[in-house]
């Protein structure tokens, strides 16, 4: 009997400064369960300074199918670009070194991309974390108030979707798209999955691709990584109109007319409007409030199910995710991040920001 030839998988992945997790992801990379499957893994590798590199190298000694490549620009749009034209298999599939990933990963994307016909598949945004404060940041991230609702986050769901977790494509698929936009510093992923859907495609998600991500750790580190999702997600709504999801906008048009109104109570005060100065002042009380009550009632809903311990911090979590997201969206509005342009002051000090 003739026996079937091994399909070939191409597992890419950016990394920089990962040295906290780059153990466990490695470790879950190469104890998949492959089957017929022969992968090989290449590291896109951001010039880390904190001992990555020595550890990628541990593990090419022992794992010939890693290789590592520069990723001297350090974005992970550049990175995955990198490794994917290195790549030898005729499936891609994304990675992430700040997530672990369940024995099967590798086949069930295989068997998903297969069976759905998608252009893309990926799965549910499971995060794992050790510490009270970073346990309170996943918790909260897990929320309908902090996701905001939408699908590919809901970890049951299983059909089409505007965009997934990590992704698992076929070669050719990504080289007709035209890759990874590399003019983005965030939302490279979304931005594709957005071109996918505007040429008539599929993107799939799937309950049983099985990942657990590593979220922020501090207020600070998830102050800035929200800072900048919700920064270069304008980049991408630009270019992608049509397509643009209502929630996109929610947070940032409630920071602008939380904004506006403080603002007109001040000229209302300076110029004598009392009358004007308590109506605009109140409107916003009203707004804070309706804001305040629905993050109780959400952290009351959180607390009630993983532990009445994390309620204090859940609300700060809660404002973290949206007021960070909603200053990035604002400030993008000023600035311009459309693709194309050329490198600038503020694109620079944006790129530079700690992941």
């Amino acid at each position: 009997m003739q026996q079937s030839r091994a399909i070939q998988v191409s597992v890419v992945v950016p990394c920089r400064n990962e040295i906290r997790h780059i153990h466990a992801f490695l470790d879950s990379v190469f104890h998949q369960e492959l089957g017929e499957i022969e992968m090989e893994v290449l590291v896109a590798e951001g010039m880390s300074k904190d001992g990555t590199r020595r550890v990628l190298g541990e593990f090419k000694k022992k794992f010939p199918a890693l290789r590592v490549l520069d990723n001297p620009e350090q974005i992970v749009s550049t990175g995955l670009n990198r490794a994917i034209r290195e790549a030898r298999g005729e499936i891609i599939i994304r990675m992430d070194a700040h997530s672990v990933y369940a024995p099967d990963y590798v086949r069930s994307c295989v068997e998903v991309l297969n069976e759905s016909h998608a252009d893309n598949v990926g799965g549910p945004a499971l995060t794992q974390a050790e510490g009270y404060l970073a346990l309170a940041i996943a918790h909260a991230y897990q929320s309908p108030f902090a996701r905001g609702g939408v699908k590919y986050r809901d970890p049951g769901y299983e059909g089409p979707v505007d965009t997934v977790t990590y992704g698992c494509w076929r070669k050719s698929t990504l080289e007709r798209l035209g890759m990874f936009d590399e003019t983005l510093v965030r939302s490279q992923d979304y931005e594709l999955n957005m071109r996918i859907v505007s040429r008539g495609g599929t993107v799939w998600r799937s309950p049983r691709l099985i990942s657990w991500y590593w979220p922020r750790a501090s207020l600070s580190g998830l102050f800035w990584q929200y800072f900048q999702y919700g920064f270069w997600k304008v980049a991408v709504i630009r270019n992608h109109r049509g397509l643009a999801s209502w929630r996109n906008f929610v947070t940032g048009s409630c920071l602008l007319a939380a904004g506006i109104l403080l603002l007109c109570a001040a000229v209302a005060s300076l110029s004598g409007l009392l009358l004007w100065q308590k109506v605009f002042f109140n409107v916003w009380l009203g707004l804070a409030g309706l804001y305040l009550a629905a993050s109780f009632a959400a952290a009351f809903s959180v607390a009630k199910r993983e532990g009445w311990k994390f309620l204090p911090c859940l609300p700060i979590a809660f404002a973290i995710y949206h007021f960070a997201y909603a200053l990035g969206f604002v400030l993008a509005l000023l600035y311009r991040p459309a693709a194309g342009e050329s490198p600038n002051p503020i694109r620079k000090v944006l790129t530079a920001i700690t992941r």
